[in-house]
């Protein structure tokens, strides 16, 4: 830091100070490398970022909230803006005043494999989940410049409205492809969220690249980075995210500027708007986080909070005779390894057991076979299946098929006993095959880290309100279907009917 007068530093996906770092371990990480910093010879403080797009989701023990595209089921802007606010709070638990969230991509294609980062398909709605960042930064004061970058003080984070206008729609659902449109409907489609961020004042004020994302420029990426570093700081890219090659980033950063192929000025064009973000975080006057907010990760009023938004976003697909889940019965469970597979917070399995009283006995099989479900006098089945874990390009689709061995649970189990299905997934899957032999369908989404969120409606606490957030195929052929999503919510959309009634079998 001190030698290489590095302007800012992020967290990439998975890195920690060590592993289930504590927030007291992030602070005294991310206060290692400001002095750092501050120790140059113009002591300039750096920013340091993190994505958090559905809570401080790279920190251990964090809350973690439904991705966007639950969310977006929820249709509750007022939710969204005290979701930026506990993950603002958690964010600077950990000493981070900067995080790369939220996403206003518009997705119009689900089997773009980032389609989960996307609130719906319906640029409406994508525009009233805004709301979310004055719940990151703050209110802009009533006097403020429109426009002008705002956080609110050391509970607040400057916000990064990402990640860049169009995104959403790149071609065939393909990562990283191009999105082609005419004017008119990137204005009209694209456009709005972002301008809405840039109203309510949204911080970042100036151009990042993505991941190692210049080195692309040329063809195989990085044959020639010197052309590369030229063409994207000329093209008015104001910060460059290297997770390797910063060195060599910076020797041909200064090469270029002393043979006057870079401009001086476009140098102090770039450096003053990072300047002006620096200074409105207050990074200048406090750029030392400290241990103040540290009970703030994972606190229960934010897990209370996750809870409440599963609850919102959770969508009845179908529903089988009138009635509900009832002690005592025999509950079986089934799931695929989307269900058990954290490290912190309550999964599905662990709120239904700690769910049902204690006359009810739960039995959880992974994967049973149809003799097993046969011979045994189970009441109920609650299967749980959807999509594997991935991220980004590892989640394109060009099927958007279930993920085995999910369908072969559901013809064991559904066809010998009264089921509920449970759909975890990003994104709408190709479910019609399977519809007939269900009693009842929910689309959970990807939910986080309170499963409590779950039961809530299983055993008729609380009735469904969420809504699609993008219409419901019956199979990729139908693709990319981007229809009027208030169509589908007053008449059945394809095979998927919204009724507002208690979880009946």
């Amino acid at each position: 830091m001190k030698t290489y007068f590095i302007s800012s530093v992020l967290s990439g996906g998975g890195s920690a100070p060590l592993p289930e770092a504590s927030a007291e371990d992030w602070v005294n990480m991310i206060n290692g490398f400001q002095k750092g910093a501050l120790s140059s010879r113009l002591g300039i403080p750096m920013i340091y970022h993190i994505d958090a797009v559905h809570g401080h989701n790279n920190v251990y023990n964090a809350t973690i909230f439904p991705h966007n595209v639950g969310l977006g089921a929820t249709r509750d802007p007022e939710l969204v803006r005290r979701i930026g606010s506990a993950t603002a709070r958690e964010a600077r638990a950990t000493g981070i005043p900067y995080v790369f969230a939220p996403c206003f991509a518009v997705c119009r294609d689900p089997r773009w494999g980032r389609c989960y980062e996307s609130y719906s398909k319906d640029h409406k709605i994508v525009q009233e989940m805004t709301e979310i960042i004055p719940g990151l930064q703050g209110d802009i004061p009533a006097n403020s410049q429109k426009g002008a970058p705002y956080v609110g003080g050391n509970k607040k984070v400057a916000a990064c409205a990402k990640h860049f206008v169009g995104d959403g729609g790149t071609s065939k659902g393909i990562n990283e492809y191009g999105t082609v449109i005419d004017q008119q409907e990137l204005l009209s489609i694209h456009m709005p969220a972002c301008s809405d961020s840039i109203i309510k004042g949204v911080s970042t004020g100036f151009v990042i690249s993505d991941w190692e994302g210049i080195d692309r420029i040329t063809s195989p990426p990085h044959s020639n980075y010197t052309y590369s570093v030229q063409a994207s700081v000329l093209a008015g890219i104001d910060m460059v995210m290297l997770p390797i090659n910063y060195k060599e980033f910076i020797n041909d950063l200064i090469n270029l500027v002393k043979n006057n192929v870079v401009p001086m000025d476009r140098i102090d064009d770039a450096v003053g708007r990072i300047l002006l973000v620096k200074f409105t975080m207050g990074l200048f006057e406090n750029p030392l986080a400290d241990f103040s907010l540290v009970n703030e990760l994972g606190s229960q009023d934010h897990r209370d909070l996750a809870r409440e938004a599963v609850r919102k976003s959770v969508l009845l697909l179908k529903n089988g005779k009138s009635g509900k889940i009832t002690d005592p019965v025999m509950l079986i469970i089934w799931a695929t390894n989307v269900v058990d597979g954290q490290l912190h917070g309550t999964t599905i399995l662990g709120a239904i057991k700690s769910t049902v009283g204690s006359s009810t006995e739960v039995i959880y099989s992974e994967n049973p076979d149809g003799n097993f479900v046969k011979s045994n006098n189970f009441a109920y089945a609650i299967v749980v299946v959807g999509e594997h874990p991935y991220s980004e390009t590892a989640g394109d689709s060009p099927n958007l098929t279930m993920a085995e061995p999910g369908p072969s649970v559901i013809s064991n189990v559904c066809e010998s006993v009264k089921c509920i299905v449970i759909i975890i997934t990003s994104r709408p899957i190709v479910i019609e095959p399977y519809v007939s032999s269900i009693g009842a369908l929910v689309a959970a989404w990807l939910p986080g880290s309170e499963g409590q969120g779950i039961t809530d409606f299983l055993f008729g606490d609380h009735g469904f309100s969420g809504k699609l957030p993008r219409p419901w195929f019956k199979n990729v052929d139908q693709l990319p279907m981007n229809v009027n999503l208030s169509w589908c919510v007053a008449r059945p959309c394809i095979l998927i009917v919204m009724v507002a009634l208690v979880l009946g079998l």
